[in-house]
C-alpha cells in the first residue's frame, strides 16, 4: 500500500473525529446559549456544566482515534488524567471548590435571581447565577461577583420575598412619655405603608430612652425607598408634634424659655410624588434579570395549561388551542437574555 494512502487510512478517522465534535461543540453553543436564552440565567450552570464535559469527552476520544501503539496511547489518556488530577489538586481552592459550591447552591436554592442578599459588606440584588460565582447589583448600580465557595463557607442574609421588617431607632429624652412616642411613631409606621407596625423600647441610657419602630413591608422590590420614607415620616410626626430630636444631653446644655428649638416642621406645600423610584435605577439589571425568569415561569404554566386541555378538547377547539399553544412558545423564544447596560448610558 502507498505511503500517502496508509497516511489517509490512519489519520482519516482522527480528522473526522475533530470535525465531528468540532461541529457538534458548535451546535451545543449555539442551542445551549443561543437558542435556549429564554431559560434565562437559572439553567446556566447546567448548560456550562454539559460543555465542558463535552469537550472532555471530544478530547478522549480524539486521543483513543490517534494512529498510535495501545502502550502509548495509554501513556497519554494518563498524562490527560493526571494533568486534570493536578489541576483540580492545585485549585482545589478556588475553582474546584466554587464549581461544587455552585452544584450544591442550585441544589439548595438559598436565594433565586432577583432576591436582595447580604454577604459581608456587599448587599444588593442577584443578577446572575452562575458557574463559579454569583453577581449581584448594588445599590449604587455596581456589579460584584461572589465566588461561590465564599457563599457556602460564610453566612449569607437573604431578604424573603413575601416581605421583611424594616425599622428605624431613635433616641428622645426622659421628659418624653413612651406612651405618647409610641402613638406617634406607629403613626409614622402607618403612613409609611408599613403593615402591623409596633414599637420597642431598646435601651434606658444615662440620658436617653432608644427607641425602634418597625413594620411589615411586603413590596420588597422598593425595599431602599420605604426605608427613606419611614426615616421622613418619623421625622414629620414627631417634629408636627413638637418634639425635638437632638441629642438630650446637647437639649439639657441649651435650656431656657429664650432658647430655640430645633424643629422643623412639615412644611404647607404639597410634596411632589414621582412614580419612579430609586431601585429603578439601582437595581435596574437584577428587576431585568427577575422580570424575565418570571415570564418564562408564567409563560411555560400557561403552555402547561393549553396543553392539558388540548388532551380532552373537541375536534373543533383543537385549532384554536394548538394556535395560542405556538403564540405561546414564540413569546417563549422572544424572551431576550439579560443585557448588562453599559455604564455611560
Amino acid at each position: 500500500m502507498p505511503l500517502s494512502d496508509t497516511f489517509i487510512s490512519d489519520w482519516l478517522p482522527v480528522v473526522l473525529t475533530l470535525i465531528f465534535f468540532g461541529l457538534l461543540t458548535w451546535l451545543a453553543q449555539v442551542f445551549l446559549f443561543n437558542k435556549l436564552k429564554h431559560t434565562g440565567d437559572e439553567n446556566i450552570f447546567a448548560r456550562q456544566l454539559g460543555m465542558l464535559m463535552l469537550m472532555l469527552i471530544g478530547l478522549v476520544t480524539v486521543v483513543i482515534m490517534l494512529p498510535i501503539s495501545e502502550s502509548l496511547e495509554l501513556q497519554i489518556l494518563s498524562l490527560i488524567g493526571l494533568l486534570l488530577s493536578g489541576l483540580l489538586a492545585f485549585s482545589s481552592t478556588t475553582l474546584f471548590s466554587n464549581l461544587m459550591a455552585g452544584a450544591l447552591l442550585r441544589f439548595t436554592q438559598p436565594f433565586r435571581t432577583g432576591d436582595f442578599i447580604s454577604f459581608d459588606s456587599n448587599f444588593g440584588r442577584v443578577t446572575e447565577l452562575g458557574l463559579f460565582d454569583c453577581e449581584i447589583q448594588t445599590q449604587n448600580r455596581e456589579l460584584v461577583s461572589i465566588p461561590n465557595s465564599l457563599l457556602i463557607n460564610k453566612p449569607v442574609s437573604v431578604i424573603r420575598r413575601s416581605g421583611t421588617i424594616i425599622s428605624v431607632e431613635l433616641s428622645l429624652g426622659y421628659d418624653l412619655h413612651h406612651s405618647k412616642i409610641d402613638e406617634l411613631l406607629l403613626q409614622a409606621a402607618k403612613q409609611a405603608g408599613l403593615e402591623d407596625p409596633f414599637v420597642h423600647v431598646t435601651q434606658l441610657g444615662d440620658f436617653s430612652v432608644s427607641y425602634r419602630v418597625s413594620g411589615l413591608l411586603v413590596e420588597v422590590k422598593n425595599l431602599l425607598t420605604a426605608r427613606s420614607n419611614l426615616h421622613r415620616h418619623v421625622l414629620d410626626c414627631l417634629h408636627d408634634n413638637d418634639i425635638e430630636i437632638m441629642s438630650p444631653n446637647f437639649v439639657s446644655q441649651h435650656a431656657g424659655p429664650d432658647v430655640q428649638r430645633k424643629i422643623a416642621h412639615s412644611p404647607a406645600f404639597n410634596q411632589v410624588h414621582t412614580e419612579s423610584t430609586a431601585e429603578d435605577i439601582a437595581f435596574d439589571k437584577a428587576e431585568q434579570a427577575q422580570q424575565q425568569a418570571n415570564d418564562k415561569i408564567e409563560t411555560l404554566a400557561q403552555i402547561k395549561s393549553l396543553e392539558e386541555q388540548l388532551t380532552h378538547a373537541e375536534k373543533d377547539q383543537r385549532q384554536a388551542i394548538e394556535k395560542s399553544i405556538d403564540q405561546l412558545k414564540q413569546k417563549l423564544a422572544e424572551i431576550k437574555d439579560v443585557v448588562d447596560v453599559p455604564e455611560d448610558e
